[in-house]
């Protein structure tokens, strides 16, 4: 029963999220107009990016702290098709953690239809580029963005 207590307090905890659209281009679909199941990943980026920029926790700001974020597990699941002409909502959601990660989950959606698209998800992780080495412990910077945003 305490497990079960424990994990709704965790579901419970605080996420912050953004949406951002954005139209499928040309040079992202095949011949018949639908897009490579590889670009569903480069969306997710997108979506990443366009969040960091909202929150103050874009690659560049992470950079300028000493700091890259690169990708150490990366999911997606298909569900529709997106073709040329098409525009998407790329939901990116925050999931906090204790650990010195980050977690997205993303929703990819249609926004003409509002059809769910694609779900994924990603985690990196805190390289030091002084010494080229990971970092176990979350940054000063990274928690003074978690408190800001009430994420502790």
């Amino acid at each position: 029963m305490e497990d079960k207590i424990r994990l709704q307090e965790i579901m419970e905890k605080a996420t912050l999220s953004y949406k951002t659209e954005v139209a499928v281009r040309f040079n992202e679909a095949d011949p018949l107009g639908i897009v490579w199941h590889g670009h569903y990943v480069r969306y997710f980026e997108d979506g990443r990016e366009a969040f960091g920029q909202e929150y103050g926790l874009s690659y560049l700001h992470v950079y300028n702290q000493g700091y890259a974020v690169p990708i150490v597990s990366l999911q997606c699941d298909y569900k529709r098709s997106l073709r040329y002409g098409d525009r998407m909502i790329i939901e990116t959601i925050y999931t906090p953690c204790e650990a010195a990660k980050l977690l997205f989950n993303y929703r990819l959606y249609n926004a003409a239809t509002k059809e769910l698209v694609a779900k994924g998800s990603s985690v990196q992780v805190f390289l030091d580029l002084k010494n080229n080495s990971l970092h176990l412990t979350n940054p000063a910077f990274f928690v003074e963005w978690k408190e800001k945003y009430k994420m502790t």
